[in-house]
């Protein structure tokens, strides 16, 4: 109950590099909260909006109150018998080009596409690594799969090495056949702790023992390498290497919902045999809308310049930041270019007394503990995510 006035703290407005509090206090020990009427305005450290396209001023907004001014509630009724508009089916094209990907497909909920896209692509008889850091979506849709699951040790090449040459060895449970498919699931960025995966090795690893890839790019894409285009960008591993390139459009984009890209064959069977796509609603063209334009403008289609300046102040400003946080003493984790920066606290009760400082401060940040983080690891953190 002491921690609880540091958690879920409403915000009113866009996340730019201001944002707005809303005041509350507690008269019960924080079992409940009270809206003082009055606001606080901070320096936002405490969002994924990486290169500021979720503003309400910019391209991306004068875009999408263009669209809705000129096609109003035609944009919505403008729609295939499968709930597809010609918008939808311009951005997934749009989306393989940009990941460099036969093709592409769009999910209306980010955690919605890791939770139902495995499903169809492995089953009973088949093997998922997946990195004990993973994000609780895709340990959520490799269950769902029927798939036997094993983890290695976070980023530990060799430990993936050693349980692959195990499994290979012995095969499925019981009837030690060979496994039909296995596939190795990593994330491009791992959101609590501001790592990368080592791409360079897990590819090397690929061709040795003949696996299949699949990258969660959710924070990595929009936001590393030269042009925005996530981890094979910034490692320089071409895209083809790796099998099923999965993002969100939440970070980076400004937008909601998912997508994934692949081989023509693996997203046509999504389409007929994800549940996901068959049941869930379609989005919405203004966010849609809101994609197309995020995209170009990283692109250097729309706005010239401007995609690609957003790119190097992220990454400059990154940078800075935990250069900064090291000089002054503190605890960092994870990679100099990541820009999720987590600052170690350790002790549960510099939590509160972290957050309330920044606060004073007039700055926003997050704060993290268990069950988001290792209970045993006594792993409590303060997550800086730069925005824009």
């Amino acid at each position: 109950m002491r921690i609880n006035d540091c958690f879920r703290r409403p915000v009113t407005g866009v996340p730019g590099r201001l944002i707005t509090l809303l005041n509350r206090v507690s008269h019960d020990h924080n079992a409940t909260f009270t809206l003082t009427g009055s606001t606080t305005q901070c320096l936002n450290m405490a969002s994924y909006n990486y290169l500021g396209f979720a503003q309400s001023i910019g391209p991306c907004a004068d875009a999408v109150e263009d669209s809705i001014r000129k096609n109003g509630l035609s944009m919505c009724a403008s729609r295939t018998e499968g709930g597809t508009s010609e918008l939808h089916v311009r951005v997934e094209e749009l989306i393989a080009r940009f990941i460099g990907k036969e093709s592409a497909m769009l999910f209306s909920m980010g955690f919605g596409t890791n939770a139902s896209i495995f499903s169809p692509l492995v089953s009973k008889g088949c093997l998922i690594i997946s990195d004990e850091l993973n994000h609780t979506s895709i340990r959520f849709g490799s269950r769902l799969s029927g798939a036997v699951i094993k983890m290695f040790k976070h980023n530990d090449i060799e430990d993936l090495e050693r349980l692959l040459r195990f499994e290979i060895a012995q095969g499925q449970p019981r009837t030690h056949r060979p496994w039909k498919k296995i596939l190795v699931v990593v994330e491009g960025l791992y959101s609590m702790e501001g790592t990368m995966c080592n791409l360079p090795a897990l590819v090397a690893l690929k061709k040795r023992y003949k696996f299949y890839l699949f990258v969660d790019e959710a924070h990595s894409i929009g936001a590393l390498g030269p042009t925005g285009r996530g981890v094979c960008d910034y490692f320089g591993v071409p895209p083809s290497e790796v099998d099923v390139l999965m993002g969100t459009l939440t970070k980076s984009f400004g937008a909601t919902g998912g997508y994934v890209a692949g081989p023509k064959e693996w997203i046509t069977k999504l389409r007929l045999h994800n549940a996901g796509s068959i049941y869930e609603e379609s989005m919405s063209p203004v966010v849609v809308q809101q994609i197309w334009t995020s995209l170009r403008c990283i692109m250097g289609d729309e706005g010239g310049e401007d995609g690609q300046e957003r790119l190097q102040r992220l990454a400059f400003n990154s940078r800075y930041l935990r250069l900064g946080l090291k000089r002054l003493g503190f605890i960092v984790y994870g990679h100099d270019d990541s820009p999720i920066i987590p600052l170690l606290l350790y002790n549960p009760a510099k939590m509160p007394a972290f957050s309330h400082e920044m606060l004073r401060r007039k700055i926003a940040v997050v704060i993290v503990g268990y069950p988001a983080t290792p209970l045993v690891q006594s792993r409590y953190l303060a997550r800086f995510d730069y925005s824009f």
